[in-house]
Formats: C-alpha cells, sequence, structure tokens
C-alpha cells in the first residue's frame, strides 16, 4: 500500500453528520413561559427574518451574529430567542425561563421581554402562534372545570404524556390576540425530559396548522372538479353519439380541459405532497408523546386524528380526482384520435376507390386513343407510299400503283399496331418495378 495514499472524505460529510445535531432540544424548568409562531417564508423572506433578528440582538445587547444555518438561538439571562428555517416556514421561539409564579398561567406570556413593536414589524405570514405555560402540577391535579376558564370556557382537550407523568390542557382555539393556548403541567419530568415533551407539544400544533395549508385549496377545487367531470360525461356522450360534426368542437374542449387540468395539477402538488409530509410528521410526534386519556376527556391524538386527518385525506382525495380527470381525459382524446384516424382511412379508402375508376376511365379512353392513333399512323404511312409509288410511276417504272398501295395498308396496320403495343408493354413493366421498389 502507498503510504503517501489517504482516504477520500466526502466534501459533505461533515454538515451531514452536523445536520443531526442542528436543532437540539432545550432543557425547560416549571415556571416558563413559551411563546412559538411559524411564518411562511421564501428565500427573500428569510433573508430579511434574519436581518430583523439581529436588529433585536443588537437592541438587547446579546452577543451574537445570525448565521445563514437551520438554527439561531441565543439568550440574554432568562430569555431565550430561537429562530429555525425550514423548507417553506420560519420558526420562532421566545422562552421566559424566569420561573415566576403566576396566579392566571397566561397574565404575561414571553412576548412581554419583547422591545416594543418589534415583533409586529417581523417579515412573513403568521400561520402558527400559541402561547405555552409550564408550571409544576398541583396534588391533587386541577379538574377540567378548573382548568376551563383558563381557555375562555372552550371544549377542552387534555392528555397525560409519557404515560401520566404530566398533564397537557388546550382548546385548539384562538384566545386573546389570536394566539392559542397550551397548559402544560410537570409532575415528574426532569429538566430535559420536560424540554422534550414540550418541543414535541409545540412541533404537533405547528405542523398541525402547516398540514392543514392544502385544506381551502381542495375545498375551493371541489366543486370544479364535478364540473369538470360533469362536462367530461357529456363530451363522452357526445363522442358515443358518432356525431362526426362535432369532432372539432369536442377535440377543443378536450385541449382546454386537459391544460386546465395541468394547470391545477401543478399549482397544488407542491401542497398536497407538504400536506401528507406534515400530517406524518404530526402523527409521529403524537406516537412519542405516548397519551393517556384525562377524565374522559380527548386525547390530542383522538382530537386530531378525527378532524384533521380527513381534512388531509380531502387534499389528497382531490388530487387523485385531478389524476382520475387526467387519465379520462387521455382515454377520450386517444378515442377521439382513434375516430379521426377511423375517418381518415375511410375518406382514403373513398379516394382511392375514385382514383381507380378515374384510371380504369382514362386507361379506356388511351386504348381509345390508341386504336385511333393507329389509323392516323397508318393513314399517313400509307399517303407517304402513295407518294412514292406515285414517284417511281413517274420515273418509268411499270406497275400497278393501286395494287402496291392496298398490300401497303395491312402491312403498315400491322407493323404501327405491334410498335404501339410493345411501347405499352415496355411502360408497364417500368411501372410494376417503380412499384416493386417502393
Amino acid at each position: 500500500m502507498n503510504e503517501n495514499q489517504t482516504l477520500e472524505w466526502h466534501p459533505q460529510r461533515g454538515a451531514l453528520i452536523n445536520e443531526l445535531h442542528s436543532r437540539p432540544f432545550r432543557a425547560i424548568n416549571t415556571g416558563t413561559s413559551i411563546t412559538h409562531l411559524a411564518l411562511l417564508s421564501d428565500e427573500s423572506i428569510k433573508e430579511a427574518q434574519a436581518q430583523h433578528l439581529q436588529s433585536l440582538i443588537q437592541e438587547l445587547g446579546a452577543d451574537h451574529s445570525v448565521s445563514s444555518g437551520a438554527l439561531n438561538s441565543f439568550s440574554i439571562g432568562s430569555f431565550d430567542v430561537r429562530m429555525e428555517r425550514h423548507l417553506e416556514f420560519t420558526s420562532l421561539t421566545f422562552t421566559d425561563g424566569t420561573q415566576n409564579t403566576l396566579e392566571q398561567p397566561f397574565d404575561r406570556t414571553a412576548l412581554d421581554r419583547l422591545p416594543q413593536g418589534w415583533l409586529e414589524k417581523m417579515p412573513g405570514t403568521v400561520v402558527a402562534a400559541f402561547h405555552v405555560r409550564v408550571d409544576d402540577a398541583t396534588d391533587p391535579l386541577p379538574t377540567p372545570n378548573e382548568v376551563r376558564p383558563l381557555f375562555n370556557d372552550q371544549m377542552l382537550v387534555g392528555s397525560s404524556p409519557l404515560h401520566g407523568q404530566a398533564q397537557v390542557w388546550t382548546s385548539f382555539r384562538l384566545h386573546e390576540g389570536g394566539y392559542g393556548r397550551f397548559l402544560v403541567l410537570n409532575r415528574s419530568l426532569s429538566v430535559t425530559q420536560l424540554g422534550r415533551m414540550v418541543q414535541r407539544t409545540i412541533e404537533v400544533e405547528t405542523y398541525r396548522m402547516m398540514a392543514l395549508l392544502g385544506f381551502p385549496d381542495a375545498r375551493a377545487l371541489s366543486p370544479v372538479l364535478a364540473q369538470m367531470d360533469n362536462q367530461l360525461v357529456a363530451l363522452t356522450n357526445r363522442l358515443a353519439d358518432n356525431n362526426d360534426d362535432d369532432d372539432a368542437s369536442i377535440l377543443r374542449e378536450l385541449t382546454d380541459m386537459a391544460a386546465s387540468i395541468e394547470a391545477h395539477r401543478a399549482r397544488t402538488s407542491f401542497r398536497v405532497n407538504a400536506t401528507r409530509a406534515y400530517h406524518d410528521i404530526m402523527l409521529t410526534r403524537l406516537d412519542e408523546l405516548r397519551e393517556d386519556e384525562v377524565l374522559g376527556h380527548l386525547t390530542m391524538r383522538e382530537f386530531l386524528t378525527r378532524r384533521l386527518s380527513p381534512a388531509v385525506r380531502s387534499s389528497e382525495t382531490m388530487q387523485k380526482r385531478l389524476d382520475d380527470l387526467s387519465t379520462r381525459i387521455h382515454r377520450t382524446s386517444v378515442m377521439m384520435r382513434t375516430r379521426v384516424e377511423l375517418a381518415i382511412q375511410n375518406q382514403n379508402r373513398e379516394l382511392l376507390g375514385s382514383m381507380d375508376r378515374r384510371s380504369k376511365v382514362q386507361l379506356m379512353m388511351q386504348h381509345t386513343v390508341e386504336g385511333l392513333s393507329v389509323a392516323a399512323i397508318s393513314y399517313y404511312l400509307v399517303g407517304l407510299v402513295k407518294y412514292l409509288t406515285d414517284a417511281a410511276a413517274s420515273s418509268g417504272v411499270q406497275f400497278d400503283k393501286s395494287l402496291v398501295t392496298g398490300i401497303s395498308v395491312p402491312i403498315i396496320l400491322g407493323s404501327v399496331f405491334y410498335v404501339i403495343r410493345r411501347i405499352h408493354s415496355r411502360f408497364h413493366e417500368l411501372a410494376k418495378e417503380e412499384r416493386g421498389a417502393n
């Protein structure tokens, strides 16, 4: 082995290893208030968000410089700011870990630690926004009637994650300021276990909202697809009526429908695939929470799979209907092309028959012309013979001019007929050889 030879490392190996550590879990203590937002963002908006975050860092006097990586996180004492970049959205998480005790868990939020007006200037469109309050569980645990006023007396969804080591209450509704609420009561989880559980709860709500983005498109497109389905049925019936006068109109309508279907597919394909991916991630996070039921209330998994899964299936059904319509339009177009090809074949057959009839007429005319040609040529040749006999008789040759002229007539007729037939036969042979070559 060559001593100078070294291993060749993949250029992305380090980045691939670091990707597993790009979004680490945080340790969370009780008495913590968290506010989380998810904002739809393209690359230009993400750059503007990074600049706006840098302005916050400067205003708070933190020692951090915003990078282009997936995660930017910095802390000022007990206040933590975390910005994560995802494929089509950016998440902002503000954590106030002062471990303060509040009479009402949502009287104060982590947003109170931000400079006034800074968050309102953050670029991007808010999809998910909610507060999370983490407190120690009391003994005994609060009843649903005691928790319900914290959620404006809305219907509660409660669960006991990690086999009863904590309780999570929410309403999956909007409250003051347009924010949702989650109340987490810790019974026996360590700060790292609590951090992982809270992060999974945050991701459940974030991916729930992202998965629902495809539902409005599916609902709006449903009557359009029903109308196009009826239109395709009508076109197929017209095609079955064998009315050749409609061919151009049917083909034009099929082309317009196909173009419209492809436009809808191009517009919705990414959203449907993203909806499916977000829904799968959300279900994974729910599995990791390992929920138990709380006093007969729906768990988060039961509530979300009952309400969210049908919406996700609506998006998938819409995509399947688009694919089905595209396939049916293609089949109808194939039938239409087959019908046009058969019509063309019939026209060609009729044209060939007409050409064959004309050829026969032309052949008969040709034979007639050949007969007339034989007579005409023979007439001129006999005339030439007569001139020759007259010239010979004038020079003193003694013979019967009429007899010689009469004898020459059949000879000339036969010779002219033979030559013309030979020429005609030669042309036929050349034509056969040309057809054989083709």
